[in-house]
């Protein structure tokens, strides 16, 4: 079988480099720790494939919604591009399987530092592939897999952060404006740890933690959306 057959079928592209392939899956701690392995790490792939994504996914938006305004389309961008979206398209293509990682991080699994190398190797993927196949082999890829996301996230409005998502169905169906109580601080002023309940009046509905109120309040507005199934 040919390596990466799996992956590549996934990708829905075939490599004619597969070199350009694996260094798009290789990590930085990988080469740390194997000082002789023959190609470098992913990290110039990634900023190349960032950029060609941005320009894609621009594009489309500005040709396909000509009366949108401005503001609305750099939303909608940044809902197709950031980590998050990108990461769960990574694992729904089987990327973490193929990943070189050190032993430190391969044993890492599900955590938010793992998230950001699955979002990093998908844009090092298009990277390798604008190299290996030119921009209309990237463009395919990003259509396929990255903006056919986009009914999904104007249907649901998930474009919204999640604070903005959960006030306005707390308004819309509850007749209510959330709001955030701090339940504690933890830790050191350096690596402090903040507790959030989110609130309906007196009713506690979710609660998030984070290194900051706000990343705590967002925190508790994803979990609000899952336990009101407004998500």
């Amino acid at each position: 079988m040919r390596e990466f057959q799996k992956l590549e079928t996934a990708l829905g592209y075939e490599f004619k480099n597969i070199e350009f392939l694996r260094q798009s899956l290789t990590h930085r701690s990988y080469i740390n720790e194997h000082p002789d392995f023959k190609l470098g790490h992913n990290e110039r792939l990634e900023f190349l494939g960032d950029a060609v994504l941005e320009i894609v996914v621009t594009e489309h938006l500005f040709n396909t919604f000509p009366d949108t305004p401005e503001g609305d389309l750099t939303d909608w961008r940044a809902s197709l591009v950031n980590a998050k979206m990108l990461a769960s398209i990574a694992q729904s293509l089987s990327v973490e399987d193929n990943l070189y990682l050190s032993r430190g991080e391969a044993k890492d699994a599900n955590s938010k530092a793992r998230q950001y190398i699955l979002a990093n190797a998908m844009e090092a993927i298009i990277g390798a592939m604008y190299l290996d196949g030119g921009l209309e082999a990237a463009k395919a890829f990003i259509h396929r897999s990255v903006i056919n996301q986009l009914d999904n996230i104007l249907t649901n409005r998930l474009y919204l952060d999640p604070k903005s998502r959960f006030q306005e169905k707390a308004q819309e169906l509850a007749g209510i404006t959330p709001h955030y109580r701090v339940i504690s601080e933890n830790g050191p002023d350096h690596e402090k740890i903040f507790e959030v309940g989110l609130y309906l009046d007196e009713e506690l509905v979710a609660v998030g933690r984070g290194s900051s109120k706000q990343e705590a309040q967002v925190a508790a507005a994803s979990e609000g959306l899952m336990a009101k199934g407004w998500k």
